[in-house]
């Protein structure tokens, strides 16, 4: 196993945080900073078109069954034009994220086209780190950080500034309670397919780097279930902890409008 080095650090004491495992099988860190260690819904439901998806993407209704390993990146299956929700029934209730189509097309057909592949129905999510206030998933190799992915990764979006003091990439994203982000190994266009859910203002230690892309956010409802999801938080030692009990992921299911 070979670790990435660490992102960048502002702080005297920094916080590490794996968050994945590139397809190369380098193990992902994520670094926040500080003294502790380490947000509207789409509108109505559409029927989906009986147009048959662009070649390569799987049906909107998933009948084209589960599929968790690919051969490269994903076509664009999206509409850019249409609004797109991700419905996840959890053993702990409904979280429904409304996805940002316009600033992360991109981050939003990818996690779009793995749901409608099933890719993340019956997953865990297998983290909880109060220290970051995060909830990790994404992972159905291993449920685990150290899942080797979907095969491929993602370019980041948008595309990311180097520091010249770390040489590590350096982004523009900010973090806020309710955000749905992509995970990643260090370096550039690391993302693949595991995700972390923000539950707290302590997401925020992460702002110095701002490399983990927001593409959807949550409304109360949802944020009181991750916040839940939160509370079964049980310290392990490894990657801040997990909840108490299994959280499983029945289903992502993703509602398209107009």
């Amino acid at each position: 196993m070979i670790v990435l080095p660490t992102l960048a650090v502002v702080a005297a004491v920094t916080v590490f945080v794996a968050l994945g495992r590139d397809p190369a099988g380098e193990e992902a860190t994520l670094s926040g900073t500080g003294a502790i260690s380490t947000v509207a819904v789409a509108g109505d439901t559409t029927v989906p078109s009986a147009v048959a998806p662009p070649e390569g993407c799987p049906a909107p209704d998933g009948s084209d069954g589960t599929r968790i390993d690919f051969e490269g990146p994903q076509p664009m299956c999206i509409d850019p034009a249409a609004r797109y929700t991700a419905v996840f029934d959890t053993s702990e209730g409904e979280m429904r994220f409304d996805l940002a189509v316009a600033d992360t097309p991109g981050t939003v057909n990818n996690f779009v086209t793995l749901a409608r592949w099933g890719y993340y129905d019956g997953t865990l999510l297998f983290r909880t780190d109060p220290s970051i206030d995060i909830i990790q998933g994404g992972s159905p190799h291993t449920n685990s950080a150290s899942d080797p992915g979907p095969g491929y990764r993602i370019p980041d979006e948008p595309s990311f500034t180097l520091d010249p003091d770390t040489g590590q990439p350096v982004g523009p994203y900010r973090y806020r309670p309710g955000q749905l982000v992509m995970a990643r190994s260090a370096g550039f266009d690391s993302g693949g397919a595991q995700f972390f859910i923000t539950t707290g203002p302590d997401a925020a230690l992460l702002d110095s780097q701002g490399i983990y892309v927001v593409f959807g956010a949550t409304d109360e409802a949802g944020l009181e279930v991750a916040r839940s999801i939160m509370d079964l938080h049980v310290p392990t030692g490894a990657l801040g902890g997990a909840p108490s009990r299994d959280v499983i992921v029945h289903s992502v299911t993703i509602v398209e409008a107009t």
